[in-house]
């Protein structure tokens, strides 16, 4: 079965290559070291550090496991290709609520950098999903959490 695509910004890409060069060097050796001091403590059937250390060490090789998967499905998105008055991934998209008229500045990204309290919002997400290919002037209905919306794209940059 084909992994699904991460669709990430560069900076996204760098920040998990960060992450993960840190788990392999830096937290790889002082889990290391925390067995080391726990094998030193004795018998191994009741040392509750050397099971909390080997825990930590099944936790940490799954995070790196997890990111080396993640980063080699990683497609870099580029906000600059594309239609200019269309969303897309990497392109910030400010709308308007056609019922209350409050406007709203969007960056449409993968699921993997979302973080709506910053308005970054996945392209699965309800409203990502429906503002993706759609174009400045065009109103799409979002069903969302909160309800029923109406939405009228207004600037599309990138």
């Amino acid at each position: 079965m084909a992994e699904k695509k991460n669709y990430l910004t560069a900076e996204g890409v760098k920040a998990l290559e960060a992450e993960l060069e840190f788990l392999k060097t830096t937290r790889r050796q002082e889990v290391s070291q925390r067995i080391k001091e726990a094998i030193a403590l004795g018998d191994l059937s009741e040392n509750s550090e050397y099971d909390d250390a080997k825990n930590e060490q099944a936790f940490l090789e799954g995070r790196i496991a997890d990111l080396e998967i993640k980063l080699s499905n990683a497609e870099i998105i580029s906000a600059g290709s594309g239609d200019k008055n269309r969303v897309g991934l990497g392109r910030k998209v400010t709308v308007k609520n056609v019922a209350t008229g409050t406007q709203t500045e969007y960056v449409i990204v993968g699921s993997m950098e979302a973080d709506p309290f910053s308005g970054r919002i996945s392209n699965e997400s309800p409203i990502g999903a429906a503002l993706v290919n759609k174009a400045i002037g065009e109103v799409v209905e979002v069903e969302a959490p909160g309800g029923q919306k109406k939405l009228e794209i207004l600037q599309v940059n990138d």
